[in-house]
Formats: structure tokens, sequence, C-alpha cells
């Protein structure tokens, strides 16, 4: 059998609440052209002279809202799920992240210092979408990080699980004990993307966000559509879940800029529906795999005070997958390790 590890692969985190630490990892995420793809020097005045400089200190302030006695949550969650998957499998677990550390290279070394003759790395991305912005940059910054170090392991990675009955399977029970109170709506929100994104992704140029229910309809784009992906998540779930239409709906988060986003913007639902009647709120984030700054922060607190200030009278987020048992076992079958 070949000798191999499996990389689990987040988001990132500043590595402390300070404004000096959360302005180095917002210029590290934001001058990332499949974040802002804009030309490199438009980039670089738009985010290190914009953006970071007055974004960081509020950024800060909600870091320091979520942070715990352990640290970042994103990277506690993270590292909590690989010792949970390290338990199932045989082959070695480490992590690393996009943005901040440990980085792909760092987690490589770390591997070929403890286990010599390294042959595969399977890459197991916590992002189950197609975005340029996320799952995209996460492989290719991985991907070039193995090529720069000319390591001798062959690099295997997981695709894009949005659909797969595992999956869906574990997201499904982990919503599941939260539906047995009593609710008026159930609101998926996803992280947001620029719709330019969906039609930069766009094989066929002639499809998304173009064709009426495009999402519903068949086409190459959707191998690379964030947005009709969401869609099928979203769907199946509800399907799996027994929601009848009108108990749910899906919307999309984490703006930034003025440009034209994925709609409807979960802040503006926020504000609409205790007046269309909805006052029990529940809100599932499927497109994070580990709560961090956009589900702690901006839904559970931020989000909450906008829904109950607009009249709402109960609201709860549901926790993301993070080391629920089924997403364990799903995991397990991505990165094929028995023990």
């Amino acid at each position: 059998m070949k000798k191999r590890g499996i990389l689990l692969m987040n988001l990132g985190s500043p590595d402390s609440t300070s404004v000096k630490d959360v302005r180095k990892y917002l210029n590290e995420f934001l001058m990332d052209e499949r974040v802002i793809d804009i030309p490199y020097l438009l980039r670089v005045l738009l985010v290190k002279g914009i953006i970071v400089t007055f974004r960081a200190p509020k950024s800060a302030k909600a870091y320091a809202s979520i942070w715990t006695e352990e640290g970042s949550p994103l990277i506690v969650l993270t590292k909590q799920l690989q010792a949970a998957l390290q338990e199932q499998v045989e082959d070695p677990v480490e992590i690393c992240m996009r943005y901040g550390t440990p980085s792909p290279k760092a987690a490589y070394d770390k591997m070929m210092k403890e286990h010599p003759g390294l042959e595969e790395v399977i890459l197991a991305p916590m992002y189950p979408h197609y975005a340029m912005s996320s799952y995209e940059t996460a492989v290719e910054y991985a991907k070039l990080q193995h090529a720069e170090g000319n390591y001798p392991f062959k690099l295997d990675i997981v695709p894009p699980y949005y659909e797969e009955p595992n999956y869906l399977n574990a997201l499904a029970e982990s919503i599941r004990p939260h539906l047995e109170q009593d609710f008026d709506h159930i609101l998926f929100s996803y992280h947001g993307v620029p719709e330019r994104h969906i039609f930069k992704g766009d094989c066929t140029g002639t499809h998304c966000l173009k064709v009426a229910n495009c999402c519903e309809v068949a086409s190459p784009a959707h191998a690379k559509c964030y947005r009709h992906q969401c869609w099928v998540t979203t769907k199946k779930v509800t399907e799996l879940l027994g929601l009848p239409e009108g108990k749910w709906s899906m919307s999309f988060q984490s703006r930034l800029g003025r440009d034209e986003w994925l709609k409807p913007y979960t802040a503006k639902r926020f504000e609409e529906m205790p007046g269309e009647g909805i006052k029990k709120l529940l809100v599932a984030c499927p497109a994070f795999i580990s709560d961090c700054l956009e589900t702690l922060e901006e839904i559970a607190e931020e989000g909450k005070e906008e829904f109950m200030h607009a009249g709402g009278q109960e609201f709860e987020m549901i926790p993301c997958l993070n080391v629920h048992p089924a997403w364990v076992r799903t995991l397990k079958t991505y990165v094929k390790s028995e023990k």
C-alpha cells in the first residue's frame, strides 16, 4: 500500500485579535486575485489603501467577540476535526489554511519529516461548493506550493461534494434536531460572491444569470457555478428534512463593496422577514464546514440583532458541521482511508 497522508484545508484566521495581525491577514486574503479580481495595481490601491485601513480595526473587534481561550474558533474546530478523523484512519492527518498559518508548505514539510517515503497526500478542501474565491483559490494555492517544493509525493484532491449523498445526509442530520422546536422559517445563508464571478465561471457564456431559472436548467456551466451548487445543496437537504415549500429559503451573506453580488442578501432578508410574519427564524450556513467569523459574529450576533430589531421574536443559528460524527464519517469516505 502507498504511504499516504491526509491534509484538511480551511480558510484561515488571523493569529490574534490585534489590529496588526488582522491587518496582515486581511491583506493576504483580499490581495488574492481570485477574491478581488481586478488588475494588480488597482487591487493594491483598493485593498491596502482603502479597505484594510478602515476594515482592520472593525474586524479586530469582531474577531475579539468570538475568540476563545484556545484561539480562533475556525482554527480550533479544524484541529478538533483533524483529531476526530485521525481516530478513524491510519494515515496521518494534518491541517493547513489558505490564508495565515499553517500554510500548505508547512504541512507538507511536517509530513515529509515525520513520515519519510510519503507517496501521496490527499487534500480535502473544507469547501463543499466550487467558487473561484474559495475552493479554486485554495486548491490552486496548495498545488502551487506542492510544485514549488518539488515534493516527491502525488497530490490527490477531493472534488466539491455539494450534492454527494453522504455530505447531504450529514448536513441534514446536523440540522434535524433544531427542527423539533416551533419555528416559522429556516433560512439557508451562503457566503456571497460577486455576480461577475458567476459570469467568469460560465464556460458557455450564455447560461448563468442569463437563462430563466438557470440553476434548474441543465448546463455544463454548473460544474463551476457556485450559485447552482448552493441551490442544489439547499433543495436536496430540504427534501431530506421533509421541509415544505414556503418553510425555507436561501440567501447570500458577507457582501464586500458596492458591486452586484448574488441575491437575495441575507442582511436584507433579516430586516424584511418579521414584516412578512416570520417571527421565529432558524439559520443554517452550509457554505461553511467550520464555524467562523462569518457565522458566529455576522449571523449569530449581528444578524440576530438585525432580525430582532426588525420585530423578530426568536432567532437561532444552527452550528456548522464542525465535528459532527456524521461529517467525520463522511470525510473518512472522501479520503478513502480505513482503520
